[in-house]
């Protein structure tokens, strides 16, 4: 065989390869039910749910236990829960909301046409973070604004409703307690924050 003929299978063989890498990847991040990809990506968005819930249980545990008069700020980043067509091809439900309610700590989950509220076993699809403030918020629903429901252990909860469009890169979390002011949760899109006030005594 000629040096020519040589190389040009040489070419050959490296180009077949990299059409083959080149259709694995586009295979990857198609995203269709069942494939790696989604399954990373409900990973992905579970993992931002937890941390969520996380940030805004252990700003109100640092009120808590600093007293009447106290307030703290988080910060945490979102990618994932501001991206509705994410958290469509994560979770199967139609115009996907963020929810976030509190029950002796805070609970989020993604509702919108379609969804269900799991909260145990395989399927579980709500996520729970422990609080040292001790009260169930979720049976009010002047607490919350913007204000959504769901079907929760054969009972509705109220909690705050956020268009994931409408969450910022990073959230603040503002929470104080204020005795002179009831228990309130609001999200405010243009300021990018969660403004939680904590009553105890109220």
């Amino acid at each position: 065989m000629s040096r020519k003929g040589q190389v040009s299978l040489e070419f050959l063989f490296v180009f077949t390869i990299m059409i083959v890498l080149l259709a694995y990847s586009i295979n990857n991040v198609t995203f269709r039910e069942g494939s790696a990809s989604v399954e990373n990506l409900k990973i992905q968005v579970a993992l931002e749910e937890k941390n969520l819930a996380n940030a805004i249980s252990n700003t109100i545990s640092q009120v808590y236990a600093q007293g009447p008069g106290s307030k703290a700020t988080s910060y945490i980043h979102v990618n994932y829960l501001k991206d509705p067509q994410m958290l469509e091809k994560a979770t199967g439900v139609k115009s996907p909301r963020v929810f976030i309610t509190y029950r002796n700590g805070t609970f989020i989950t993604i509702t919108g046409t379609g969804s269900a509220v799991v909260l145990a076993g395989p399927n579980k699809n709500t996520f729970w973070s422990e609080s040292m403030y001790r009260k169930i918020l979720s049976s009010n629903s002047s607490i919350w604004s913007p204000s959504g429901s769901v079907n929760m252990d054969s009972t509705t909860a109220y909690g705050l409703e956020i268009n994931p469009n409408d969450l910022p890169p990073t959230l603040r979390i503002v929470v104080e307690w204020n005795p002179d002011v009831p228990d309130s949760w609001e999200f405010n899109s243009t300021a990018g924050e969660i403004r939680i006030n904590i009553n105890p005594g109220g």
